[in-house]
């Protein structure tokens, strides 16, 4: 078995459009991928990869899935192999062995801090409502210009004045002591009282790619040099600061679809150029670039476009991003702002086209940005000249990919008038000395790797040929029950493409309640009530998957995930089948621009409910006639109860006919 863990963190690395990439020629279209599919013969491209969602889907032969599942079905191989596969693809160590207790106990920790930290949250962005809240931290938001929407999107927040504000609320709400220190919310004085780390500061909650919040950054207000302007969560299982990015979560989408990323310094910067239209931005979030954050951005693109302040720091972080993102594979350019400007107060100053404008016409490469900024320090002096010039071969030297070091040879030794072949010299031997030392770290991690092998060896039993031959395919869901099948399939639909969206009933409908409920919420306490349960038996594990997970506090794109990475690979194949469309009609686009998604769920959902609970009255019937058509003509007692039955049963489908708008009556 793979622990959890390593199959977290070869999911987290796997790049949809790099591994269908190694076996398919893939031509961007908008914000996805297409090509012709690798698993039917066809001429016309109906094969699509999309990098925001991390999914592929023939529109021609059906077939849909992640990185995980296409990699097992053109390679034919097994749900734990295709893990491996991977793992080998992204140099990740796998250590099979049995989940212990402590693991689980370990995942169960992780869920508690991530539960403790969503509480803050909340409590932080109800803290802004209040009079306090308002009356500092709000006025602070919008002297910054931010619009409410804004506020709201990204969850700002306000930590009271009260030192232990928040530590007794997540008290008093039964949040265990060891969870709040943990996520270094709390702090243990001596005395053994909580104190909070976040007080009398403005809140920026830190998200996952997924969504979840996992640490936040606190700005003070006060003008006194003694205390710290920023104050941020320490690293914790949760949050590792160093494959965070903020804005993230907002930006993923619009990064694949433009094919680009803005890379800024601070919050602030990320969320003004969010309000102005600029969504493709994130942030560092205070600290240095890493190689773990720049390998989260090649998951949505390959180009990164740096904005920093145009004084002497914003320029020192902006050459040492450079050569980061190129030793990555990734195309990089520059855009410095005036001097006095970040990306926050320039949006603030500037409409949407004028912010667009200016960032295209002053993005550079790197051999530009170097050239304009270090060939006035060099003047005449011809040794300060060569240090440039080298300086720049080293940092072509760093690209992997042969093709575009050819290309930026050119353009410098046209730039510097200098021969191609110097150039070229200076730069494989630069390479060669990284590749000297890359193959030390290399051996050095696969010495590491053989011996945590060694030492977790497990031998496994070789599989009989009497179970192999019961490793059969399961058959189709839609055999263990086929009346009910569609109904049941048509509720788990759903259920995983809207299962957070809210239903808002009118106010005079009878299903209106005080507190609004999502559909997951609607269909299964529906079912509940009932005390009813899917008669399918992998739709119905794949429901109770989905709603383990709800009530863990994963949110729907987590949940989805999850659902279409499972190992039991037949709840994977009825997620990726339901949450992927089968065909992308035009027809169907057409009448979701008229009808709002909100609308058509408060239409759809309840009949479908009820439809449903139609079906399990006839089929209750049908199974009471045939009872009735095997008793003895002495057994009339019996037949009588069974009747009587039938009837009641009659009745309640009756009611259920009229409530969707049938008319017709049986007798």
């Amino acid at each position: 078995m793979i622990p959890q863990a390593t199959v977290d963190k070869i999911l987290d690395a796997t790049q949809i459009v790099d591994v269908v990439g190694d076996f398919v020629t893939l031509k961007r279209r908008g914000a996805n991928y297409t090509a012709c599919c690798p698993f039917h013969n066809e001429k016309t491209p109906s094969f699509y990869v999309s990098p925001s969602k991390g999914i592929f889907k023939c529109f021609g032969c059906g077939k849909a899935g992640t990185a995980v599942s296409f990699i097992m079905e053109h390679e034919s191989l097994s749900y734990v192999e295709a893990l491996k596969y991977l793992a080998r693809k992204y140099h990740i160590e796998v250590v099979e062995k049995e989940e212990t207790a402590e693991e689980i106990a370990l995942k169960q920790r992780n869920e508690s801090l991530l539960l403790v930290t969503e509480f803050a949250w909340k409590f932080f962005k109800d803290q802004l409502k209040t009079v306090e809240g308002r009356s500092v931290g709000y006025a602070y938001f919008k002297s910054r210009g931010l619009e409410d929407a804004t506020i709201e999107k990204f969850g700002l927040g306000w930590a009271p004045t009260g030192k232990d504000a928040l530590s007794i609320a997540a008290r008093e709400a039964g949040y265990r002591e060891e969870f709040l220190i943990d996520t270094g919310l709390s702090i243990k004085r001596d005395n053994g009282t909580l104190v909070d780390r976040f007080f009398d500061r403005v809140i920026f909650p830190i998200h996952s790619v997924s969504g979840r919040v996992i640490a936040f950054g606190g700005r003070t207000l006060r003008t006194d040099k003694t205390v710290a302007k920023y104050v941020n969560s320490p690293e914790t299982e949760i949050y590792v600061k160093s494959k965070s990015l903020y804005g993230i979560y907002f930006a993923k989408n619009e990064i694949s679809r433009q094919d680009r990323c803005y890379l800024v310094e601070g919050y602030l910067d990320v969320i003004s150029m969010h309000q102005l239209g600029i969504t493709n931005v994130v942030a560092s979030s205070g600290t240095s670039l890493t190689v773990e954050q720049i390998r989260l951005i090649r998951k949505f693109t390959e180009n990164v476009t740096i904005i920093y302040d145009g004084d002497s720091a914003g320029i020192h972080a902006a050459l040492r991003g450079i050569g980061l993102v190129l030793k990555e594979g990734l195309n990089v350019k520059v855009v410095l702002l005036p001097d006095g400007d970040d990306p926050d107060s320039f949006s603030r100053k500037h409409t949407l086209d004028e912010v667009a404008s200016f960032i295209s016409g002053h993005e550079q490469d790197f051999i530009s940005f170097k050239t304009d900024l270090l060939l006035g320090e060099a003047g005449d002096d011809p040794l300060k000249k060569a240090n440039l010039i080298n300086d720049i071969a080293d940092t072509i030297a760093l690209i992997p990919d042969a093709v575009k070091r050819a290309v930026y040879v050119e353009t410098c030794s046209s730039r510097f008038n200098i021969d191609s072949s110097i150039l070229s010299e200076r730069i494989s031997n630069t390479r060669s000395a990284m590749l000297i030392e890359d193959k030390k770290r290399h051996d050095r991690e696969e010495r590491k790797e053989e011996h945590a092998a060694a030492r977790e060896e497990v031998k496994k039993p070789e599989r009989t040929s009497a179970e192999s031959a019961q490793a059969v395919t399961p058959e189709s869901p839609l055999m263990n029950d086929p009346y009910l099948a569609p109904s049941e399939r048509e509720l788990l639909g759903f259920i995983l493409n809207n299962g957070e969206d809210t239903l808002n009933f009118d106010i005079d409908s009878d299903l209106h309640t005080e507190e609004p409920m999502t559909v997951a919420e609607f269909i299964d306490g529906s079912l509940a009530a009932d005390n009813e349960e899917f008669c399918n038996e992998v739709y119905r594990k794949t429901y109770e998957a989905y709603f383990t997970l709800y009530e863990e506090g994963l949110n729907q794109e987590q949940i989805t995930r999850r659902l279409m990475d499972s190992q039991e690979r037949e709840i994977a194949d009825i997620a990726v089948d339901l949450i992927i469309p089968k065909y992308d009609l035009s027809v169907k686009n057409y009448i979701d621009s008229m009808t709002s998604t909100q609308t058509q769920l408060v239409m759809y959902v309840p009949r479908s409910v009820i439809i449903y609970k139609i079906k399990r009255i006839e089929k209750r019937i049908r199974e009471y006639s045939e009872q009735l058509a095997s008793l003895a003509v002495e057994e009339q007692d019996e037949a009588a109860e069974i009747m009587n039955r039938i009837k009641k049963m009659y009745e309640a489908k009756n009611i259920l006919d009229e409530r969707i708008g049938r008319r017709f009556i049986r007798k």
